[in-house]
């Protein structure tokens, strides 16, 4: 094991305890992980959402042999009360991470950092470390298993037991993401060999039938689950395909079409990761309230069978233990007659969303033109400091975005683009203010406005861990003190701020910044980009404005940002110039939204304009 290795505090929400859980369930699920890790690296702290909670009414059998700390939120660092809870923070109060998913990946990292044996932790995070790593709002899977499944739970909970209660939507959807079929990265070469296991049973059941004198039904012999090897072969580190030989030549052969499925074994598919810890608390908890309500409420049997084979995981029983859980087994979750089983098919899947028409054919003109017959046209503010810029020969390196491995020529382009956002910055900027860098990658525009205005707190909002800690070494190497560092997805900031600002916001995620900002009635200075990804969430409805739509469906509109997104400088002039229009449309829908909540918004275009094909620029004040 590692040693030196920097302390990090971990501050966990608590509002209550219920059987053998901390509430909210994000606090449990955190601390079970902790415990199935075996992972003591963190000063642990438990933060009262509440005035009056008393330091011991947590019971010491939940939370294991981890030693936690009781704080109340105005004791907590000042990052970090802007954020939502769970948060890790480093030694100098200036690096924090917040938000479910973000810490559990976090907390995995670091436990492998400091002792590298523990393979098993580490493959935790998925194929190519990618599980729960996107963000709940472009993600169907992060949001079901990081946000609706602990809430719907938790809302199941808390309905007194004499009210007749259904499954929660959310539930039931679990159970029909655990009935797809799995797609992983190898899904050929295992679907082939899973065909050559069946064809290579028949023969022999049928025999051993036949000896009975009864008739083969594949349903009373089941065969030996190939992904169940697979997945518990991994667990305990042997290799997987030893027990399958090579496929014979009509195995080969066979069409891809004509490959059996592959069936769940965990949450994501194959293997154990993260998304079953999560849900594993949070399931075992409904299934513990069902038993004890009487409720005839376990129709589920994939998600049965998933509770039953997460307990197998070697060190997951251990870790129940530890937080107090005492699973229930098999038997008891058999109760359910043919009767009470529920047609899944006919749930509706509530994070699909209505897309309808998404695929589309045809031009932007007619959409245009109908815009235009009802007075509807692409409008630019006229820039009111084109010819501002940065003094870029006199900072410190540092500041330059030339610094990393760009191009010079794209380098220079950053450069203008970033003269754009902060001519319009230090113009809405007072001394004291708090600058809010949203989807801040690698800090350019962020760490520009911290130097510039020192007299200002500068704090960057980013997702991706690499880049922000780039941003951060460039802030130390610079000696900046006005700048703090968030990992979070943007839902879990919930800080006061006065200027919201984002260079290239991709998406959707433009709109979660205006919204964002006119929360907390601050001006913002953004960039969109990729038009191109606009589409309905389970947030956000496009058109955005009620005048775009009065005019336009969303079938419209989204010809619109498909067209907005075809500026690329190698494009013909014409094509270009239509990509301007569209850009200026969609984002004019977005200026009327915003000027709905009482906001005055200017459309602005960058200068010069070939600093980059999305170079629009909307300023709003509140």
């Amino acid at each position: 094991m590692k040693d030196s290795v920097t302390e990090e505090h971990l501050y966990l929400g608590f509002s209550h305890q219920y059987n053998d859980s901390i509430f909210p369930l994000h606090t449990s699920i955190s601390l079970f992980l902790l415990s199935y890790c075996d992972c003591k690296l963190f000063k642990i702290f438990l933060v009262p959402t509440g005035e009056d909670v008393d330091d011991q009414l947590v019971t010491e059998n939940l939370l294991g042999d981890l030693e936690v700390h009781v704080m109340s939120r105005n004791e907590l660092p000042v990052v970090v009360q802007s954020c939502c809870l769970p948060a890790v923070v480093v030694k100098d109060g200036k690096f924090c991470r917040a938000g479910l998913s973000v810490v559990l990946r976090h907390v995995i990292q670091k436990t492998y950092e400091a002792d590298p044996s523990k393979k098993d932790v580490w493959e935790l995070l998925g194929f190519k470390q990618t599980c729960l790593k996107a963000c709940a709002e472009v993600s169907q899977w992060t949001r079901l298993c990081e946000i609706s499944i602990p809430l719907a739970v938790e809302e199941f909970l808390t309905v007194s037991p004499d009210h007749c209660q259904t499954i929660p939507p959310a539930v039931l959807q679990l159970e029909r993401k655990l009935g797809e079929p799995v797609r992983v990265h190898n899904d050929d070469k295992i679907r082939r060999q899973k065909l050559q296991q069946q064809r290579a049973a028949v023969p022999l059941l049928a025999k051993a039938v036949a000896e009975e004198g009864k008739t083969l039904e594949m349903h009373e012999y089941p065969v030996p689950s190939l992904e169940l090897s697979m997945a518990f072969s991994k667990l305990l580190v042997q290799e997987a395909t030893d027990a399958v030989s090579r496929e014979a030549a009509h195995i080969r052969r066979t069409k891809t079409s004509d490959l059996p499925l592959l069936d769940h074994i965990f949450a994501e598919g194959l293997y154990f990761t993260v998304a079953d810890i999560v849900l594993l608390p949070c399931i075992h908890l409904f299934l513990v309230s069902c038993k004890t309500q009487g409720k005839h409420l376990l129709n589920l049997p994939l998600i049965s069978n998933w509770y039953q084979r997460v307990q197998e995981v070697p060190g997951v029983k251990k870790a129940a233990a530890k937080c107090g859980m005492e699973f229930l087994q098999l038997p008891e979750l058999m109760s359910a007659s043919e009767e009470q089983l529920q047609d899944f098919s006919a749930v509706p899947d509530e994070l699909e969303e209505e897309n309808e028409d998404s695929h589309f054919i045809g031009g932007p003109r007619p959409t245009m033109t109908k815009l235009m017959e009802n007075g509807v046209e692409a409008k630019f503010a006229p820039h009111p400091c084109p010819t501002w810029t940065l003094d870029w020969a006199h900072l410190p390196s540092a500041v330059s975005p030339g610094e990393g491995k760009m191009s010079k020529d794209r380098a220079l382009r950053k450069q203008q683009q970033l003269n754009n956002l902060a001519s319009a910055v230090t113009k809405l900027a007072k001394p004291g203010d708090m600058i809010v860098d949203f989807c801040s990658g690698g800090g350019h525009v962020g760490i520009v406005l911290a130097h510039m205005m020192p007299s200002c707190q500068v704090v960057l909002i980013e997702n991706k861990e690499l880049s922000l800690i780039r941003a951060k070494d460039r802030s130390d190497e610079l000696g900046l003190n006005n700048v703090w560092f968030i990992q979070a997805n943007l839902d879990y900031f919930n800080g006061t701020f006065n200027i919201g600002v984002a260079l290239h916001a991709c998406g959707v995620a433009t709109d979660m910044v205006i919204e964002h900002c006119i929360k907390a009635q601050a001006a913002f200075v953004i960039s969109p980009c990729c038009y191109g990804f606009i589409q309905n969430t389970v947030k956000f409805k496009y058109p955005r404005s009620h005048q775009f739509k009065e005019i336009l469906s969303y079938k419209e509109h989204m010809t619109l940002c498909r067209f907005a997104d075809q500026t690329a400088v190698q494009l013909p002039p014409e094509r270009k110039l239509i990509g301007k229009q569209c850009m200026g449309l969609v984002d004019l829908d977005r200026a009327w939204a915003a000027e709905e909540q009482n906001y005055s918004v200017q459309v602005i275009s960058m200068e010069p304009e070939s600093c980059s094909p999305k170079n629009n620029m909307l300023v709003g004040i509140p």
